[in-house]
């Protein structure tokens, strides 16, 4: 019947992806003492004040021609981390970057009934982004407009299996000092190196490197 052959390929999607996420993961960790020896096509997610501040600091200490290109995401109408953005890559004269303008998957005092619904639509307009450009790297700090971008990332890492799995970072933001930021307990489940700043967010899951700033 037409409802068995349709369960049957729902199964086999699900196996697929099942298998794809897992191959993934193996690689992940097989190879996570592996140096790259080529660029890595690196997304970096930029949030308002402090949090694009931290993260342009951060950019400006890396190889430009090692993680390159660059693609910058961030909500759209942040025209300062912007302006930041093409400021510090102006200054090195680099042509390899792109920023992208999303919707803000939660603004300032938005309800977190709402917010489930401009995340989601945040979610839908990263899906192309993501695509497109194919990250091998994605870096983020906190803004919440990083977590649509780190979940597809994640979840899609398991539709190609034969390529070169993404590896998620988040650095949380400096001003953490006893707890985790709301942003960063929802990704602790799904980057694949979680880094804090502060000896009292040190646990199992995250990274404690002292200060970067």
């Amino acid at each position: 019947s037409k409802i068995m052959f349709f369960a049957w390929v729902f199964l086999a999607i699900v196996a697929f992806y099942g298998v794809g996420l897992t191959l993934s993961y193996q690689r992940k960790r097989n190879n996570s003492m592996t140096k790259r020896t080529s660029s890595a096509r690196t997304m970096i997610v930029l949030g308002s004040g402090g949090h694009s501040t931290e993260m342009i600091e951060i950019v400006e200490k890396m190889d430009p021609l090692r993680y390159s290109p660059r693609c910058y995401v961030l909500a759209r109408g942040d025209t300062r981390s912007s302006e930041a953005a093409k400021e510090m890559e102006n200054k090195r004269s680099a042509t390899n970057f792109r920023i992208v303008g999303i919707k803000r998957s939660r603004s300032l005092h938005q309800s977190f009934i709402t917010s489930i619904f401009s995340t989601i639509w945040a979610t839908y307009e990263c899906l192309p982004l993501i695509l497109t450009f194919r990250p091998e790297l994605v870096l983020c700090n906190g803004p919440g407009t990083c977590v649509p971008i780190c979940l597809l990332t994640f979840f899609l890492d398991g539709l190609w299996p034969w390529r070169e799995p993404v590896r998620i970072v988040f650095i949380e933001s400096f001003c953490r000092v006893k707890s985790l930021s709301l942003t960063g307990k929802i990704l602790t489940w799904f980057v694949d190196l979680f880094v804090v700043q502060w000896p009292g967010l040190a646990t199992p899951k995250t990274k404690y490197v002292g200060r970067i700033f």
